[in-house]
């Protein structure tokens, strides 16, 4: 700043963040008017209150939250950025609510690039801008170098649910299909091949994107979808448990019907891992009457999204609630929660 008060623009190519970036003072508020106020520009935001004041539709709201901490921050098909729109936007899906609107909240480490924070920052406006959502409010915080880990993201999304939409993790019964969007374990073994910087003769890009517009698409041909949940942590195998437990049944998958890319299975082989344990970050599972599957399965094979939708199971009776599967061997086996961590900060 000079001494007539003039204070030079970010540094958007070579800054790094620094602790009066969070301090309240002077340098917070330019970070806040020069990249998030520019990035996420909209009329509730550029209130630029504590909070967001906002007109809903009558009906009942759904909120969801949740923390991004993933490593690397940049990786094949996406970047914490358009990850943590997506992973809310999904959250709040999968009740079949219609996302409206976003928080944000940002903690910085010192010494982060500038330049990287911008990228962040532009793929979260630009996934936002695709979902039909706002980021209306947020808040930053800067700790000391070493205790950050370059930056964390947590978001909090809030939609409307259309009346008639009754979708929870309780409602699966004995008979029902079991559908997926498409292949499963593409965001989980991404990750990995960059932190261990493996090659698999092509590259493997995340699934991270918003999935509200299949759902609607879904409902729109099937009012009456018993379950529908994404299977990130855990993948589809932890998933389909925790569904087994709230409804109280059991699941027979089938292994030659679950989609898998041949190169994620491959990867798979070769680092000893189960792609049914893998994460995902574009995918759904959904559940509903099999008199139904076929008519979802159209509308969703219909979407961008959902062209690669399959059966791979049913919901059967099973006092003990266990996941089981039959095999391509032709055998069975226990399908069984996820122990320990697979990998780590993974979204």
């Amino acid at each position: 700043m000079s001494k007539r008060g003039y204070i030079r623009p970010l540094d958007l190519k070579d800054g790094r963040v620094d602790m009066t970036h969070g301090s309240g003072g002077r340098a917070m508020a330019q970070l806040i008017e020069e990249l998030f106020l520019t990035a996420f520009d909209n009329e509730y935001l550029n209130q630029q209150n504590d909070q967001a004041s906002f007109s809903i539709p009558a009906g009942r709201m759904v909120m969801a939250t949740d923390a991004h901490v993933i490593s690397p921050l940049f990786f094949p098909g996406g970047d914490i950025g358009c990850l943590s729109v997506h992973g809310t936007v999904n959250d709040v899906a999968m009740s079949g609510a219609v996302p409206l609107y976003l928080s944000a909240s940002f903690i910085l480490e010192e010494g982060f690039l500038l330049a990287d924070l911008a990228r962040i920052v532009q793929s979260m406006a630009h996934a936002a801008k695709q979902a039909g959502v706002a980021i209306v409010t947020g808040d930053t915080k800067v700790v000391e170098r070493g205790k950050g880990d370059g930056v964390f993201i947590t978001t909090t999304g809030i939609g409307m649910l259309p009346e008639g939409v009754n979708i929870s993790g309780e409602r699966a019964q004995p008979g029902d299909a079991i559908i997926v969007n498409g292949p499963i374990g593409d965001h989980g073994v991404a990750i990995l091949s960059l932190r261990e910087n493996l090659s698999f003769g092509t590259a493997i890009q995340s699934d991270t994107a918003s999935l509200h517009g299949l759902v609607a698409a879904m409902i729109s041909a099937v009012t009456d979808i018993h379950v529908l949940r994404d299977p990130t942590r855990g993948g589809l195998a932890t998933t389909l448990n925790e569904i087994s437990r709230q409804s109280g049944v059991g699941v027979m998958l089938k292994e030659a019907d679950i989609p898998i890319r041949a190169e994620v299975r491959a990867a798979c082989e070769f680092l000893g891992l189960d792609p049914l344990y893998s994460a995902n970050e574009g995918k759904l599972v959904a559940i509903c009457k099999q008199a139904d599957a076929q008519a979802l399965l159209l509308a969703m094979r219909a979407h961008p999204l959902g062209r690669e939708a399959a059966q791979i199971g049913v919901v059967i009776v099973d006092s003990h609630h266990f996941v089981q599967m039959e095999t391509s061997f032709g055998g069975r086996r226990i399908v069984d929660w996820l122990t320990g961590e697979q990998l780590p900060r993974i979204c």
